[in-house]
């Protein structure tokens, strides 16, 4: 090839699943020869009929050949339970065809009746389901007239102009082995993951000739819509050589948290892009902190996003002080609330989910309430490396323009300064700290900036209330020697006058 030539241009048909495109590198290549294989009850047959409804239309028909097994009145019976099937389209578009009683008499007998039903109806989809029953007809699926078969029909269908579907039960490695898969074009490989009673459904694409796909496996979920695929997290650019730790530009915009106080002890405010966590026990005024930046947003032309692990939107709603505010702008749009608290859950699946909502809305500020409820309400799978998801979710999302703030519950244990059992502090590029402290038999609740990455800030202890009207902070703590984080104050302190509200 000589340079500057392109090459024959292979057309990329969408498949109608969410997230399947990007996975494929852009769509699936127009009369490509396919298998998709896994165990039973993977998906296989699910999927192909989502992409064949996609596709098919008057000019560009379907067939679909199942050999043995479920007969198409049964199958039919089950998939037209998903959304994506359109009951106008059978029996015209898409024709439904039993080989079982081919089977019986050899792989010639299939063969020729593939290619005599091709040939009258010329199709532009075709689907062979199960293909494993064909390759098991003579017991010995590597002999050598079955990869004649597989090639002839690959052969035939590719010059009828028609993008192929073998589907196939092969379980485990065997996916991707097998001897007859050098034929195919593309390799999808479904398969289901069993992890503490846990179930999660992944797909990889082994090949797909002639474009770039996204390596690794990718999760999925079956409901009524159908599949629906979300690929693996994209890694964050990394810095140049020789770069080091970036600094706040000197025009760079600082984002209000709705508290003056506690934007002076930030420096100015949130560094626009910037993510933030806010760290403290149980009812220390995490999810007030954070709705407080959000409602601060609206009420600056800003749309808002809130993503909660733990409680239901409506509780969420009662729980915050700020809920009727809130409830207030979700009905008018500027803020969109997302709960994610299916069972075995995925990170990617939490990214995608975010990335569409903040694409919808073009919300510039996104709350993570709370990060402990993701982690408990992610797969076991995903949890043994979680903090490095989480990165890759933080960078991703900053790399939208968005700020975002997360909350993470930790244990107040009053002996120790932690930021958390599993050191998230790193993660993000700022970090606020709250907890407790017992003083004249009373329980005050303080609140410190541990760090804001390449700006000053206040290192100062403040205590705050938690009011109504939210978050409210005191003056600086002065008169203590040491002892305030570990909750065993030592000295006698100058009181500072109560805080007023909005401070």
């Amino acid at each position: 090839m000589t340079d500057g030539h392109e090459g024959v241009p292979i057309r990329k048909l969408p498949t109608g699943v969410p997230g399947l495109d990007d996975v494929l590198g852009g769509g699936l290549p127009e009369l490509s020869f396919n298998l998709v294989v896994g165990g039973p009850g993977s998906g296989k047959t699910t999927l192909a009929h989502q992409i064949m409804f996609a596709n098919v239309t008057a000019q560009r028909r379907g067939l679909y050949f199942t050999i043995v097994g479920e007969p198409p009145l049964k199958m039919l019976r089950y998939q037209q339970q998903y959304r994506f099937f359109d009951p106008a389209k059978v029996n015209g578009m898409i024709r439904f065809s039993s080989l079982s009683g081919e089977i019986q008499l050899g792989l010639p007998a299939v063969l020729e009746s593939i290619v005599r039903q091709v040939e009258a109806v010329s199709p532009g989809w075709v689907v062979v389901d199960s293909f494993r029953s064909v390759l098991r007809v003579n017991g010995r699926e590597g002999a050598p007239e079955v990869q004649d078969f597989v090639q002839r029909l690959a052969l035939h269908l590719t010059a009828w102009e028609a993008t192929t579907f073998l589907l196939g039960e092969f379980p485990g490695t065997e996916a991707e082995n097998h001897p007859v898969f050098t034929v195919a074009d593309g390799l999808v490989v479904l398969s289901q993951q069993t992890e503490h009673n846990s179930v999660v459904r992944k797909i990889k694409v082994v090949k797909m000739r002639g474009q770039s796909d996204l390596p690794g496996l990718h999760t999925f979920r079956i409901t009524r819509d159908g599949l629906r695929v979300f690929p693996r997290l994209p890694k964050p650019e990394e810095d140049e050589p020789g770069s080091t730790e970036a600094s706040i530009a000197p025009d760079q915009e600082r984002l209000s948290t709705g508290i003056r106080r506690l934007d002076e002890m930030l420096g100015g405010g949130i560094p626009r892009g910037y993510s933030v966590m806010v760290a403290g026990p149980s009812g220390s005024g995490k999810t007030v902190l954070s709705g407080q930046f959000i409602v601060e947003g609206v009420r600056r032309g800003e749309p808002g996003l809130i993503a909660i692990f733990e409680k239901r939107p409506a509780g969420y709603l009662q729980t915050t002080s700020l809920g009727r505010d809130l409830g207030q702008m979700i009905h008018d749009g500027q803020v969109a609330m997302v709960y994610l608290r299916p069972l075995d859950l995925s990170v990617d699946e939490t990214l995608y989910e975010l990335r569409q909502t903040i694409t919808r809305t073009n919300a510039r500020r996104v709350a993570i309430d709370s990060l402990s409820g993701f982690e408990m309400a992610v797969s076991p799978g995903f949890r043994e490396d979680f903090r490095e998801s989480l990165y890759q979710l933080v960078g991703v999302l900053t790399g939208l323009g968005v700020t975002v703030m997360m909350t993470l519950e930790i244990q107040d244990a009053y002996t120790e300064f932690r930021l958390g059992p599993r050191e998230n502090a790193f993660l993000t590029d700022a970090t606020v700290l709250q907890r407790y402290v017992e003083l004249d038999g009373t329980l005050k609740r303080l609140m410190t900036v541990v760090k804001v990455r390449g700006s000053d800030h206040s290192t100062d202890l403040r205590f705050y209330e938690v009011t109504s009207a939210g978050l409210t902070i005191g003056d600086t703590i002065c008169g203590y020697h040491h002892g305030l984080l570990t909750g065993d104050p030592v000295g006698e302190p100058r009181r500072p006058p109560p805080p007023r509200t909005g401070e």
